[in-house]
């Protein structure tokens, strides 16, 4: 994984190849864990910033800094966020004064940046973008402000036209809200609908896993016209928010649990197994070369470039995919996340600002985050770059939009309804001691995740098996967590 360059400029128009969304989902109903306490949300919360001195790579770039006219926003680097770089300077610096002094990464170095960066609460940054899977632990901690007297002060947000799931998911233990989203997403099945009339193929309303991997071997190399595509593309990279992301939901309907309801591991259990042995059996199957090491931005390249014809990720990606310059807009196909044992298997999750709380500059910085995540700003990118690329997932008032409803025309009902039909607080089919479809709602899960990845994408690469992997995650799991949370 090789680090991107950050962005420290007032704006930067330059595009960067970096992974969006996908990660997380938010507990639909506030939710206290069994077992640990503030002590324990510390303990683990080291683990947030973990990862990067374990196994990730840093960004390299210059410092953020600026006057009293100016704040500093660290965030990941995903195409919504490219779009609103480029926005800024003449629709919210001008107004309003306020530069913004952009420093942008790839989503594993950015959450790792941006836990070490608050934890020292030394307010080098004002903003950061963070998912509803930290929020909970960064509130508790003290890492962020809460946002009720900014937003309850600035009627023209409008926070009750924030849909309530999302709302709920960025919520802390207080009652209060943390963060504002600047789009929330769920996960679907993409697939190239023009491929699937050229062969032939029929898609059920409710697609199951088997029937994806049929499909996947039929259109193998086998499309008159683009001999080299291949049948889906799925991420391997390794991380909690990459490779396991969309591979938990599929733990999940195929009966797995990381924990059972009194935090027994089960990481190895054969349920777990064999849902892990399908997808990486998938993978290296029917998915493009180079598939350990792909993330969203990798197998978003693959679908537009003609390399594959289906993708299993965040409903978010469907407006690079429909927009306007894409090489596959009107081509594609949108249906429900995949399914074996369960009735869905969507995910929840929300890219979303989030305010330091050692920042100096806390009216600005309300500014910047009313602004990005305002109804005023989705018009603006539905104008100004259109409206398929507008960060949606968040605003009810998105759905009722006509313009809006008619240039998403594919996916816009799709979206709304896999993020209706997400079930945080009920993702599989046993009892859960914490809420998270593709992840589970605990600090330690950060480290956990991302640790057992590494062996899940080795096994993807070809150099372990998967059971070696898992037997490695449930030793971690079981020293990490079940024993600190039975306790």
């Amino acid at each position: 994984m090789s680090a991107q360059s950050t962005t420290t400029r007032e704006v930067t128009l330059t595009r960067l190849d970096g992974r969006r969304s996908g990660s997380p989902h938010p507990p639909q109903e506030l939710w206290t864990p069994r077992g640990p306490s503030r002590r324990s949300v510390l303990a683990g919360a080291a683990g947030l910033g973990g990862t990067a001195l374990l196994g990730g790579c840093a960004g390299a770039g210059t410092s953020p800094g600026g006057g009293s006219d100016s704040i500093d926003v660290l965030m990941v680097n995903n195409p919504q966020m490219i779009d609103l770089q480029a926005l800024t300077e003449e629709h919210f610096t001008r107004p309003t004064g306020i530069r913004v002094n952009y420093t942008v990464l790839p989503e594993n170095d950015v959450r790792d940046k941006i836990a070490q960066e608050f934890s020292s609460q030394a307010g080098t940054y004002d903003v950061a973008s963070i998912s509803n899977y930290e929020t909970p632990f960064y509130s508790q901690l003290g890492w962020i402000l809460p946002l009720d007297e900014f937003f309850d002060a600035d009627p023209d947000f409008d926070q009750a036209d924030i849909l309530p799931s999302m709302s709920t998911a960025l919520t802390g233990d207080d009652g209060r809200i943390y963060a504002e989203p600047f789009y929330g997403e769920s996960s679907f099945l993409m697939y190239r609908a023009d491929v699937f009339e050229q062969l032939g193929i029929e898609l059920s309303a409710q697609p199951t896993w088997e029937e994806v991997a049929d499909i996947a071997a039929r259109i193998d190399r086998k499309v008159p016209g683009a001999p080299g595509m291949r049948g889906i593309a799925l991420r391997g990279q390794p991380g909690w928010g990459q490779v396991f992301a969309p591979l938990t939901t599929v733990v999940n309907t195929f009966g797995g649990t990381w924990f059972e309801e009194d935090w027994t591991s089960r990481v190895n259990a054969p349920e777990f197994v064999e849902a892990t042995n399908f997808y990486v059996d998938l993978v290296r199957a029917h998915a493009p070369l180079g598939s350990a090491q792909a993330g969203f931005a990798e197998c978003l390249n693959a679908l537009t470039q003609g390399q594959a014809a289906m993708w299993y990720d965040a409903t978010s990606a469907a407006g690079s995919l429909d927009a306007e310059d894409s090489p596959v807009a009107g081509r594609m196909g949108y249906a429900p996340a995949p399914v074996k044992e369960t009735e869905s298997s969507g995910w929840l999750f929300a890219w979303s600002w989030a305010i330091q709380t050692a920042s100096a500059k806390r009216e600005a910085a309300w500014r910047f985050i009313s602004w990005a995540s305002g109804k005023e700003y989705e018009e603006l990118v539905g104008n100004e770059v259109g409206w398929a690329s507008v960060p949606s997932g968040k605003r009810t008032s998105t759905y009722e939009n006509s313009e809006y409803r008619s240039s998403a025309g594919p996916f816009w009902e799709p979206t709304q309804q896999s993020i209706l039909a997400a079930r945080p607080d009920d993702p599989g089919v046993q009892p859960r001691p914490a809420p998270g479809i593709q992840f589970v709602a605990i600090p330690e899960f950060a480290n956990l995740g991302t640790l057992t990845s590494q062996g899940v994408s080795a096994a993807i690469a070809g150099s372990t098996t998967v059971e070696e992997a898992l037997d490695t995650g449930q030793d971690l799991a079981t020293t990490q967590v079940t024993e600190r949370y039975q306790s």
